[in-house]
Formats: C-alpha cells, sequence, structure tokens
C-alpha cells in the first residue's frame, strides 16, 4: 500500500539524551510489476474466456453514469462478444473480420460495422491490451490492495507510454489467486470514464461459435465506418 507512517514511542524521560534519534519509519511505495508480471503470465494460457460484466459510463456531460450488464466472451486472438441482458438485446460482435455494434436501445434499425480494433473497450484485446508487455506499454503504480466478490486483489494504475491509444490511463485489479483481471478502468481521451467488472469467470472452455456471429435482420440498414 502506498503511504507512509510515522513510528513513535512513549516513555519515561530518562537522565541520559541519546546522541541521535532513529528516523522515522516509513513505507516505501509497493512494486506494481510482480501482479503485472503474474498477470501477463495467467492471460499467456488464455484462449477463450467468459464473464458476466457490469459497464458503467460516467460522462458529467450527460448526467448520471450509465450502467449495462451482460455476459462477455473472448476467444484469441479476433473473436469477442458482449451481449447485453439490460438493455436486452444490444451487443457487440468481433467475429474475426469485423466489429458490429449493434444497439437498438439508443439506435434502433441500425448497425456499424466497422474493422476491429486492437485496444480499448469494443475489440477482442479488451484484456490483453493491458498485461500483454506492460513494461513496454506503460508506467505502472501499485495502488492498493482490494477484493472483489470476496476474491483478493491488487490495483495497479496503469499510464501508456505512447499517445495513440484512445484513453489517458487505466486502473486493473488482478486476482491474486490466478492473476485474472476482474476490473478494468479507462479514463477515454474524452474525458469519459468506462469501468467494466468481471465476475463469474471460465476460462479454457468451448464458446458456441454463434456468440461470435452477428447477421443484421431484415430492414436494419449497415452504417460503414
Amino acid at each position: 500500500m502506498i503511504g507512509s507512517a510515522v513510528c513513535r514511542f512513549g516513555g519515561l524521560l530518562t537522565a541520559v539524551l541519546l546522541p541521535t534519534a532513529q528516523p522515522p519509519n516509513r513505507q516505501t511505495a509497493q512494486d506494481p510489476w510482480p501482479a503485472l508480471d503474474h498477470a501477463s503470465a495467467s492471460y499467456d494460457t488464455v484462449r477463450t474466456l467468459a464473464a458476466d460484466f457490469t459497464q458503467v459510463v460516467d460522462n458529467p456531460m450527460l448526467g448520471d453514469p450509465d450502467t449495462t450488464r451482460g455476459r462477455l466472451y473472448q476467444q484469441r486472438p479476433s473473436f469477442f462478444a458482449m451481449r447485453f441482458s439490460d438493455p436486452q438485446n444490444d451487443r457487440i460482435v468481433a467475429d474475426g473480420r469485423r466489429l458490429w455494434l449493434y444497439t437498438p436501445s439508443t439506435t434502433p434499425g441500425q448497425v456499424i460495422r466497422t474493422t476491429i480494433p486492437g485496444t480499448g473497450s469494443t475489440g477482442p484485446n479488451l484484456i490483453g491490451q493491458f498485461v500483454e508487455h506492460p513494461r513496454e506499454r506503460y508506467s505502472a503504480s501499485y495502488v492498493r490492495r482490494d477484493s472483489i466478490a470476496g476474491v483478493a486483489v491488487d490495483v495497479i494504475a496503469l499510464t501508456p507510454r505512447v499517445t495513440d491509444l484512445p484513453y489517458s490511463e487505466a486502473t486493473v485489479w488482478i486476482a491474486k489467486p490466478d492473476g485474472l483481471i476482474r476490473r478494468i478502468e479507462i479514463v477515454e481521451n474524452s474525458g469519459q470514464r468506462r469501468t467494466i467488472t468481471l465476475k463469474n469467470l471460465t476460462v479454457n472452455k468451448p464458446v458456441p461459435a454463434r456468440e461470435f456471429r452477428f447477421a443484421p435482420t431484415s430492414g436494419v440498414r449497415v452504417v460503414d465506418q
């Protein structure tokens, strides 16, 4: 834990004055890299991942934070899906070739089709972007110990070493037992803060191919970007 502590010792005054005094006992900042190295090694073993997610998007310009929920699927290298239960039927799907963004809750009758991003919160590299070669990509600092759903985690703050990412800073919650990320908080370049919490994770179990398919229904307009 980052911080400092000054140890004070009380006692009766003595007739002899010590010539020197012990300096204050200060805690040093905890090294973030063991936790990140653990996360990196753990992620190297992950080929598929599924988890329940809760996403909170906080944009002060738009009022109260927006909270959504659903199930997330990932299959390396280029398959990814967020299937929302709230709002129901919204989905983000990376099918290995293109990314589909379908949000009938806000833009009915339309789906956005684009190239699959390598970074950000809508692509196959949602988790990997923070734990693949983190020493090269980020400056890091240890924030605190915490827990999520009863799982002990290390909270690590990351600052990108490059400027071409869609976010200016990120914080990750890394589970101590298995090294898997349980929460990601991103400050996007727009100033918007996005937090994704993952629960009920399963890794390296088959994910049905249908989870990574998207076919626009009749009457839905495809917008290429």
